[in-house]
């Protein structure tokens, strides 16, 4: 996932139902940026266990986890991006879930929104990171999360260890 990490102003909450923003204006010639939308999700396999991808690029966030994702395109659903990101980064279908929470990112006017979600088929293959790893609650520290995903972490390990179950819609 490409994007800037949360600053100090950062906040985790449940994302509202809203259309993406994304994209830039042109106000009197000059290009204005209004904010983007980046998606990303947990995904969770049958052990209750979290993936996490470690980042190879930029050289500021090399080596650091983050949840898989990428941004919106001008004109995309949020959840279409989400299916299409996992595609491009893990070579994987996903089934979306429940959302986990999201978090304003330090350039003005971007969101972070991360869904819970499980992989479906084939198993993830490296393709933009350059590790992958199946977390347990109690392995979420071992690694060290971008700063965005750090709020979303702490919300991903209660909904992992807590009484109340992760409610999946219903499949048709």
């Amino acid at each position: 996932m490409t994007a800037d990490v949360g600053g100090p102003g950062a906040c985790a909450s449940t994302p509202p139902k809203r259309p993406a923003t994304s994209g830039e204006q042109t106000v009197g010639g000059a290009s204005v940026s209004r904010g983007r939308l980046v998606v990303a999700v947990a995904l969770l396999d049958d052990e209750r266990r979290v993936l996490a991808a470690r980042r190879r690029e930029p050289p500021a966030y090399a080596g650091m986890w983050e949840f898989p994702g990428g941004k919106v395109e001008p004109g995309e659903d949020e959840l279409d991006a989400l299916v299409r990101e996992c595609r491009e980064e893990l070579d994987v279908e996903i089934e979306v879930g429940p959302p986990l929470g999201e978090v304003g990112l330090a350039s003005p006017g971007w969101i972070l929104r991360v869904w819970f979600g499980r992989v479906v088929g084939r198993s993830p293959r490296l393709l933009d990171h350059d590790e992958l790893r199946w977390l347990a609650a109690g392995e979420l520290d071992d690694v060290r999360w971008m700063p965005a995903d750090g709020p979303l972490v702490e919300k991903l390990r209660d909904a992992l260890t807590g009484p109340d179950p992760i409610r999946w819609p219903q499949r048709p």
